[in-house]
């Protein structure tokens, strides 16, 4: 796999992100010393309680904890995304399929290589900015082998789940269990529904798919970012706030009105899995898990308030819109369980079509009326 595209420099990425990643805490690699051990049993633990708890259990035998440090789970998601989006690259860089003009760099798609070591330098920030915020991962689009079917990696991030917890003095025993609680509930939501894995996988190829060579103008899409940015700010409430989150980030400001509407649904169904895993967490460690109101206060919070040049990157790479997943999909369940009890909400796992859209999760209302007619 050649390490540079017209767009993005892939080598510059993940060598800028490491070099970011490594001015923060906890990078050596001693703070990894019987990490993998311990997640081994909390995390074989956790799915025997997301079971107990939702009635889901994979359909692709047991999870395999996986402890890394900030540079491996940067290499492992910079792979990922050469993987998904090369399809997407090769088009718009040869929408006609002319490999001739397109080897003389002269398609309508085509980059300069000062444009590829931008890229890469720009997705380099970004991965080397997350690096140092994400604490466990269940993702179906972070694969170890491209020609695997089945990766049933749960991943960890060492450095800092421990600078967290020494930071607010977590019990290092109940924080690790339930931080394993939240992500092998996302295992048990992608594995033990038997759909689920290849309608996820559809939708993300549906908002590739809609890319439009001749439409791909990442100047101007960035422009109108920074105009949708200006409007927002001078929006009043939270109604308002809202109805920006599935188009938040570069990703939102590129999209034609075919692929918005892929990233409603795709946002709409974000938003559930993860209310999902957050009400999910809390339940399956009651009892078990010390301290869990707190470790939920505190997690909450640092969601809510980054502030300053946190808070504008946020907006920039679109994770403003995935924080507020968190509260919406919480929001909806509570709704919908209220109405109808879990046996209501189950319904979501029976077809594709029972999930809700975006539009749904925001007015719960609209999902009952429709289940139940």
């Amino acid at each position: 796999m050649d390490s540079t595209s017209s767009f993005v420099d892939w080598d510059l990425a993940e060598q800028v992100a490491i070099r970011i990643a490594d001015r923060a805490p906890f990078s050596g690699a001693h703070h990894l010393d019987g990490l993998t051990a311990e997640f081994d049993v909390h995390t074989a633990r956790a799915e025997d309680l997301v079971a107990a708890t939702t009635g889901l259990r994979s359909l692709s035998g047991n999870a395999r904890a996986r402890v890394v440090g900030r540079d491996d789970w940067i290499r492992a998601n910079v792979a990922s995304m050469q993987r998904l989006l090369r399809p997407l690259f090769e088009r718009l860089e040869d929408p006609d399929g002319d490999s001739d003009r397109n080897s003389a760099g002269d398609g309508p798609g085509a980059a300069s290589a000062l444009t590829a070591r931008m890229g890469g330098m720009e997705l380099g920030v970004v991965l080397g900015w997350m690096s140092t915020r994400v604490l466990g991962q269940y993702d179906l689009l972070v694969v170890e082998d491209e020609a695997a079917e089945d990766q049933d990696i749960v991943y960890y991030v060492g450095p800092n789940l421990v600078a967290l917890e020494r930071r607010y003095a977590f019990p290092r025993h109940d924080f690790r269990l339930w931080l394993a609680l939240h992500e092998v509930t996302h295992r048990a939501q992608f594995t033990g529904v038997p759909w689920m894995r290849s309608h996820y996988l559809g939708l993300v190829q549906s908002l590739l798919d809609g890319a439009q060579p001749e439409s791909f103008d990442l100047v101007a899409s960035l422009k109108g970012l920074a105009e949708k940015q200006s409007a927002k700010r001078s929006a009043k409430g939270r109604a308002g706030q809202a109805g920006e989150a599935a188009g938040s980030g570069v990703l939102g400001a590129i999209s034609s009105p075919e692929q918005q509407l892929a990233l409603d649904r795709i946002a709409g169904l974000m938003s559930l899995l993860e209310g999902h895993g957050d009400v999910t967490m809390g339940r399956a460690g009651e009892g078990i898990v010390q301290g869990a109101d707190r470790m939920a206060g505190v997690m909450a919070d640092r969601r809510r308030n980054a502030s300053g040049v946190t808070r504008l990157f946020q907006k920039l790479v679109g994770l403003e819109a995935k924080l507020a997943q968190y509260a919406q999909g919480e929001a909806f369940i509570g709704a919908v369980e209220a109405h109808g009890g879990t046996a209501l909400l189950d319904r979501v796992w029976e077809d594709p079509s029972h999930l809700p859209d975006l539009g749904e999760i925001r007015e719960p209302d609209r999902w009952i009326e429709r289940l139940e007619a």
